[in-house]
């Protein structure tokens, strides 16, 4: 018998396709390994921790949005991600009304 010890590695499927043709594929912002499903192309972590924003850390970054201060500034005061942050702030956009009010002038 051979003295190699035989590694133990779960097989990762893809969340997507479900398949196990998976490769890594550099490390996350976290540095937890990325991996890539070769099928779909699917870019996956293995156990990811979703953060949920919670309505407190939302009031304030609304509050802090009028301060007017920088998008990284506000992203650490709040202790989110930048690109999370921007997405919020374009959803709030979105919902704005957009049409202008315009009431016609009284002649005189």
């Amino acid at each position: 018998m051979s003295s190699q010890r035989l590694m133990s590695t779960p097989l990762l499927t893809c969340p997507v396709c479900a398949s196990q043709n998976v490769v890594k594929n550099g490390k996350i912002h976290t540095g937890k390994q990325n991996h890539k499903c070769r099928v779909c192309g699917r870019q996956f972590v293995q156990d990811p921790q979703n953060k949920v924003i919670s309505d407190d850390t939302k009031c304030l970054i609304d509050q802090l949005r009028l301060e007017r201060l920088p998008l990284a500034g506000i992203a650490r005061v709040a202790e989110v991600s930048e690109p999370w942050w921007q997405q919020y702030v374009n959803a709030k956009y979105e919902q704005v009304d957009r049409r202008a009010k315009v009431s016609a002038k009284k002649s005189a």
